[in-house]
Protein backbone atom coordinates (compact mmCIF):
# COMPACT_ATOMS: atom_id res chain seq x y z
CA UNK A 1 0.00 0.00 0.00
CA UNK A 2 2.46 2.75 1.06
CA UNK A 3 4.24 1.48 -2.73
CA UNK A 4 1.09 2.60 -4.18
CA UNK A 5 0.99 5.85 -2.32
CA UNK A 6 4.41 6.30 -3.75
CA UNK A 7 4.26 5.66 -6.55
CA UNK A 8 1.27 7.86 -6.71
CA UNK A 9 3.04 10.51 -5.43
CA UNK A 10 6.03 9.69 -7.87
CA UNK A 11 3.61 10.50 -10.78
CA UNK A 12 2.08 13.82 -9.72
CA UNK A 13 5.66 15.13 -8.66
CA UNK A 14 6.87 14.34 -12.16
CA UNK A 15 3.46 16.08 -13.24
CA UNK A 16 4.16 18.80 -11.34
CA UNK A 17 7.90 19.48 -12.22
CA UNK A 18 6.87 18.99 -16.04
CA UNK A 19 4.12 21.34 -15.88
CA UNK A 20 6.36 24.04 -14.26
CA UNK A 21 9.16 23.85 -17.12
CA UNK A 22 6.73 24.50 -19.87
CA UNK A 23 5.42 27.53 -17.75
CA UNK A 24 9.15 28.45 -17.38
CA UNK A 25 9.40 27.89 -21.47
CA UNK A 26 5.99 29.96 -22.46
CA UNK A 27 7.45 33.27 -21.29
CA UNK A 28 10.49 32.74 -23.22
CA UNK A 29 8.77 31.97 -26.54
CA UNK A 30 6.35 34.77 -26.09
CA UNK A 31 9.39 37.02 -25.91
CA UNK A 32 10.70 35.45 -28.69
CA UNK A 33 7.97 35.31 -31.19
CA UNK A 34 7.30 39.50 -29.97
CA UNK A 35 10.69 40.51 -30.44
CA UNK A 36 10.51 38.45 -34.09
CA UNK A 37 7.55 40.05 -34.95
CA UNK A 38 9.41 43.51 -34.42
CA UNK A 39 11.78 42.93 -36.29
CA UNK A 40 9.60 41.60 -39.36
CA UNK A 41 7.48 44.72 -38.74
CA UNK A 42 10.38 46.86 -38.59
CA UNK A 43 12.02 45.22 -41.42
CA UNK A 44 9.24 45.74 -43.96
CA UNK A 45 7.08 49.45 -42.54
CA UNK A 46 8.93 52.05 -44.22
CA UNK A 47 11.53 54.08 -43.20
CA UNK A 48 9.61 57.62 -43.35
CA UNK A 49 6.89 57.80 -40.72
CA UNK A 50 4.01 60.50 -41.71
CA UNK A 51 3.30 62.87 -39.62
CA UNK A 52 -0.36 64.06 -38.40
CA UNK A 53 -1.41 67.97 -39.96
CA UNK A 54 -1.52 70.08 -36.38
CA UNK A 55 -4.83 70.35 -34.94
CA UNK A 56 -5.65 74.03 -34.94
CA UNK A 57 -8.36 76.30 -33.41
CA UNK A 58 -9.88 79.88 -35.08
CA UNK A 59 -12.33 81.75 -32.81
CA UNK A 60 -12.48 78.66 -30.75
CA UNK A 61 -12.99 75.85 -33.26
CA UNK A 62 -10.75 72.73 -33.41
CA UNK A 63 -9.83 72.31 -37.28
CA UNK A 64 -7.25 70.06 -39.12
CA UNK A 65 -5.70 70.66 -42.66
CA UNK A 66 -3.77 68.17 -45.09
CA UNK A 67 -4.27 65.53 -47.29
CA UNK A 68 -1.15 67.41 -50.02
CA UNK A 69 0.37 64.15 -50.21
CA UNK A 70 -1.00 60.72 -51.12
CA UNK A 71 -0.75 59.49 -47.49
CA UNK A 72 -1.79 62.19 -45.80
CA UNK A 73 -4.79 62.53 -47.74
CA UNK A 74 -5.60 58.63 -46.28
CA UNK A 75 -5.20 59.70 -43.43
CA UNK A 76 -7.70 62.82 -43.26
CA UNK A 77 -10.27 60.30 -45.06
CA UNK A 78 -9.49 57.97 -41.81
CA UNK A 79 -9.93 60.77 -39.13
CA UNK A 80 -13.01 62.90 -40.99
CA UNK A 81 -15.60 60.27 -39.51
CA UNK A 82 -14.30 61.41 -35.87
CA UNK A 83 -14.99 65.30 -37.01
CA UNK A 84 -18.40 67.14 -37.10
CA UNK A 85 -17.66 68.02 -40.48
CA UNK A 86 -15.32 67.42 -43.64
CA UNK A 87 -14.88 70.55 -46.29
CA UNK A 88 -13.02 68.98 -49.30
CA UNK A 89 -11.57 71.44 -51.87
CA UNK A 90 -10.65 69.88 -55.34
CA UNK A 91 -10.80 70.92 -59.27
CA UNK A 92 -13.07 69.33 -61.63
CA UNK A 93 -11.58 66.95 -64.26
CA UNK A 94 -9.74 63.72 -64.26
CA UNK A 95 -8.86 62.22 -60.92
CA UNK A 96 -5.37 63.73 -61.01
CA UNK A 97 -6.53 67.20 -61.40
CA UNK A 98 -8.99 66.50 -58.14
CA UNK A 99 -6.80 64.91 -55.81
CA UNK A 100 -4.46 67.58 -55.81
CA UNK A 101 -4.88 71.22 -54.66
CA UNK A 102 -1.88 73.22 -53.74
CA UNK A 103 -3.71 76.20 -53.11
CA UNK A 104 -4.29 77.83 -50.19
CA UNK A 105 -8.13 78.61 -49.97
CA UNK A 106 -9.93 81.02 -47.39
CA UNK A 107 -12.89 78.69 -45.53
CA UNK A 108 -15.30 81.09 -44.21
CA UNK A 109 -18.14 79.39 -41.60
CA UNK A 110 -21.20 81.61 -40.81
CA UNK A 111 -24.52 80.61 -39.26
CA UNK A 112 -27.06 79.86 -41.73
CA UNK A 113 -30.21 81.77 -39.90
CA UNK A 114 -27.97 84.39 -38.46
CA UNK A 115 -25.30 85.28 -40.23
CA UNK A 116 -22.87 85.28 -37.74
CA UNK A 117 -19.43 84.08 -38.21
CA UNK A 118 -18.19 81.01 -36.21
CA UNK A 119 -15.06 80.46 -38.46
CA UNK A 120 -12.54 82.16 -40.57
CA UNK A 121 -9.23 80.34 -41.71
CA UNK A 122 -7.14 79.06 -44.08
CA UNK A 123 -6.82 75.67 -45.51
CA UNK A 124 -3.36 74.34 -46.86
CA UNK A 125 -4.75 71.59 -48.26
CA UNK A 126 -7.85 69.74 -50.22
CA UNK A 127 -9.14 68.41 -46.92
CA UNK A 128 -9.90 70.83 -43.92
CA UNK A 129 -11.89 68.75 -40.83
CA UNK A 130 -13.66 71.39 -37.98
CA UNK A 131 -15.15 70.55 -35.18
CA UNK A 132 -18.56 72.24 -35.75
CA UNK A 133 -21.60 72.64 -33.04
CA UNK A 134 -24.15 70.99 -34.17
CA UNK A 135 -26.68 73.51 -36.47
CA UNK A 136 -26.83 74.34 -40.09
CA UNK A 137 -23.97 76.78 -41.77
CA UNK A 138 -23.07 78.60 -44.73
CA UNK A 139 -19.38 78.09 -45.81
CA UNK A 140 -17.56 80.26 -48.44
CA UNK A 141 -14.67 79.15 -49.83
CA UNK A 142 -12.67 82.00 -51.23
CA UNK A 143 -9.71 81.33 -54.08
CA UNK A 144 -7.95 83.45 -56.36
CA UNK A 145 -11.35 86.22 -56.31
CA UNK A 146 -14.04 83.66 -57.03
CA UNK A 147 -15.63 82.65 -53.98
CA UNK A 148 -18.13 78.95 -53.56
CA UNK A 149 -20.90 78.85 -51.34
CA UNK A 150 -22.63 75.61 -49.75
CA UNK A 151 -24.96 75.03 -46.89
CA UNK A 152 -23.81 72.32 -44.30
CA UNK A 153 -26.00 70.97 -41.53
CA UNK A 154 -24.26 69.49 -38.50
CA UNK A 155 -25.99 66.54 -36.83
CA UNK A 156 -24.45 65.44 -33.56
CA UNK A 157 -23.34 62.31 -33.23
CA UNK A 158 -23.11 62.36 -37.15
CA UNK A 159 -19.97 63.36 -39.60
CA UNK A 160 -21.37 65.75 -42.26
CA UNK A 161 -19.30 67.04 -45.98
CA UNK A 162 -19.77 69.71 -48.34
CA UNK A 163 -17.24 69.59 -51.50
CA UNK A 164 -16.02 72.61 -53.33
CA UNK A 165 -15.03 72.35 -56.86
CA UNK A 166 -13.08 74.93 -59.19
CA UNK A 167 -14.12 74.60 -62.50
CA UNK A 168 -11.54 72.70 -64.81
CA UNK A 169 -10.53 76.18 -67.03
CA UNK A 170 -9.47 78.14 -63.30
CA UNK A 171 -6.33 79.54 -63.82
CA UNK A 172 -4.41 78.08 -60.57
CA UNK A 173 -1.04 79.36 -61.42
CA UNK A 174 -2.58 82.89 -60.12
CA UNK A 175 -3.46 81.70 -57.16
CA UNK A 176 0.23 79.09 -56.10
CA UNK A 177 2.94 80.63 -54.71
CA UNK A 178 5.92 80.89 -56.56
CA UNK A 179 7.62 77.59 -56.83
CA UNK A 180 11.94 77.73 -56.27
CA UNK A 181 12.76 76.54 -60.05
CA UNK A 182 10.24 79.32 -61.46
CA UNK A 183 11.64 81.67 -59.17
CA UNK A 184 15.26 81.17 -60.60
CA UNK A 185 14.26 81.27 -64.25
CA UNK A 186 12.39 84.40 -63.88
CA UNK A 187 15.46 85.84 -62.26
CA UNK A 188 17.71 83.86 -64.83
CA UNK A 189 15.44 85.75 -67.60
CA UNK A 190 15.12 89.22 -65.67
CA UNK A 191 19.00 89.23 -66.33
CA UNK A 192 19.21 88.50 -69.72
Amino acid sequence: MLSKILDEFRVTLIEDIEAMKSMRLRPSLAVLATSGLAAFFGATLPAHAVSNPPIQVAQGVEYMCGGNSKDEAAFMRMVAPRWSATIELGINGNPAQRASFPAQAKVEVRERYTGRPVMEAMSKGPYMLARLDPGAYDVNVTLGGLTLTQSLVVFAGAPSKATFMWPSNFDMASVLPPQPETQALAQTSAAR
